[in-house]
């Protein structure tokens, strides 16, 4: 049985779930400051974030094992389809249930936030999850996928920054107000940068596989100076927010994460091989969401 259970717990990838659900801590936060705040809407948010990740992960296993772009030239983790352990057939009854799970769960989510008295704000949200469902499957999935065509970063922006952010705090507070729009900007473009890293690593790979992400388009010495760019934006907007929404020294607690990105972006610039860019993943991932919760708990004490 747990031979089973481990493939798909590696196709999972856990690693990434914690940058996913950052949008959502941000955003709850600044509901709390508001006064707005609610566990359970809280609670079902992160689990359908979780599953929307999920979802965009196994989507992306399968796209990528169908075409091919995984294969013994790839950098990282094998994936479940590149090695066997999981078939196409099974991949894909496994994106069914989780999209079945993201429906549910985005159902309970908008009848628990709005009920029946916002009805735009519930049909907005209808879309947004439909949408969601479509990004995290065609980002490798389909002739027209648009990770291939070198998109993957304006719908990580999108998505993990401006949707999760904007939209975690609307399903408290039922408004949009402006003090959110700078956080969300900052974590869209870290979560970008968290794409362009893994695709950098994979550049040689990626191209070999007709894969044209941003990072091919660019070239391997341009796609640094735009992943300098994204950290370095990352830290100005953040840095704005900070100043600009200033009321305690608590709010720029999460000045602390400055310190492992400004570490992270020498490290970059000095990155020539695959590994060097790979082991750079986690380290500028968790720091997204370490100052995702600094930012966020600064903000409420």
């Amino acid at each position: 049985m747990f031979k089973k259970i481990k493939p798909w717990i590696s196709a999972f990838r856990l690693r990434t779930l914690p940058l996913s659900v950052s949008g959502i801590i941000i955003g709850a936060c600044l509901a709390e400051h508001n006064g707005a705040f609610n566990m359970f809407i809280f609670i079902l948010a992160i689990l359908l974030t979780i599953s929307l990740q999920i979802l965009s992960n196994l989507a992306n296993d399968y796209g990528d094992g169908i075409k091919g772009t995984d294969n013994e030239n790839r950098v990282g983790p094998e994936r479940a389809i590149q090695s066997g352990a999981i078939s196409e057939h099974e991949m894909m009854l496994g994106i069914k249930n989780n999209i079945l799970i993201v429906v549910g769960l985005s159902v309970g989510l908008i009848y628990a936030s709005f009920g029946v008295s916002h009805l735009l704000l519930s049909l907005l949200f209808f879309l947004l999850a439909g949408l969601s469902i479509y990004a995290a499957i065609t980002y490798t999935v389909g002739e027209s996928a648009y990770g291939y065509r070198g998109l993957g970063d304006v719908f990580v922006f999108i998505f993990f920054g401006l949707v999760s952010v904007g939209g975690s705090y609307l399903l408290f507070v039922k408004q949009l107000d402006h003090h959110i729009f700078l956080p969300a900007i900052t974590l869209g473009l870290l979560s970008a940068g968290v794409l362009n890293l893994n695709n950098m690593r994979d550049i040689e790979s990626d191209k070999a596989s007709n894969k044209i992400t941003l990072a091919v388009k660019l070239g391997k010495k341009k796609a640094k100076q735009y992943h300098m760019f994204l950290i370095g934006s990352a830290i100005l907007v953040s840095l704005l927010f900070g100043i600009l929404y200033f009321s305690s020294f608590y709010n720029i607690l999460f000045f602390i994460a400055y310190i492992p990105l400004i570490i992270h972006m020498l490290k970059i610039n000095k990155a020539k091989a695959a590994d060097d860019f790979d082991s750079q993943l986690k380290v500028l991932a968790l720091t997204t969401f370490l100052l995702s919760v600094l930012l966020g708990i600064g903000y409420i004490l």
